[in-house]
């Protein structure tokens, strides 16, 4: 990869990451009811999430989803309904008074769910897998390796990622001390909780690429 070519890909991949969207809600409710170090584990699974699409995308598999109504559309609601379903959870979680010693050392969810939820909401995003379809034809050349060219990608991407995502981790971290009592958490949870459904309930309105 030229190095001019990796400077806009890097561009994108800034303008990927500070993008709002379910990966940053998560970031933030992660980082505010467990603290950046617990939340960290959830960062991460959303970098395998992203590496995923970005090997969909990359291996051409994406451009099945962005042609084929019906993968589009299973990909679609299904990650629509996990968003939702995990806003739900969260809005009707309820709100204890917050123990910031503890907290630094257990987190109410096990590191392997926390993974697992970052995983599935970056790879059932069908938003994603259409911008990277539609991002990395532009960066890709077929004078070049294809692994080389998708491993400083991934590369990439993902170190930008887990710089902004740690970044709204801890600025939701920071407002810990304003979150202890039961009805502030109660609030938090309803707040980060309607903005995952709301982005859930926009993914039904996204639309394929015209063929």
């Amino acid at each position: 990869m030229e190095f001019h070519t990796w400077i806009a890909f890097l561009m994108a991949s800034i303008f990927i990451a500070v993008s709002p969207g379910s990966g940053a809600v998560l970031s933030m409710s992660h980082g505010l009811a467990y603290g950046v170090r617990q939340a960290s584990t959830t960062i991460w699974g959303l970098e395998a999430g992203l590496v995923l699409i970005l090997l969909i995308a990359g291996g051409g598999v994406g451009a099945v989803l962005v042609a084929s109504e019906l993968a589009f559309t299973v990909v679609k609601v299904l990650g629509a309904c996990y968003l939702i379903y995990l806003g739900w959870c969260q809005w009707r979680s309820a709100g204890n008074a917050l123990d910031v010693a503890h907290l630094r050392d257990a987190a109410h969810l096990p590191w392997r769910k926390r993974l697992l939820i970052g995983f599935l909401t970056n790879a059932t995003n069908p938003k994603g897998i259409i911008f990277m379809v539609a991002v990395l034809p532009q960066f890709l050349s077929a004078s070049q390796p294809l692994w080389l060219q998708l491993l400083i990608m991934a590369a990439t991407i993902v170190g930008v990622d887990v710089l902004v995502m740690h970044g709204y981790a801890f600025g939701a971290s920071a407002l810990r001390r304003w979150m202890r009592s039961a009805s502030a958490q109660r609030g938090q949870n309803r707040v980060f909780g309607g903005l995952l459904m709301l982005i859930g309930a926009g993914l039904f309105f996204v639309r394929r690429q015209p063929n």
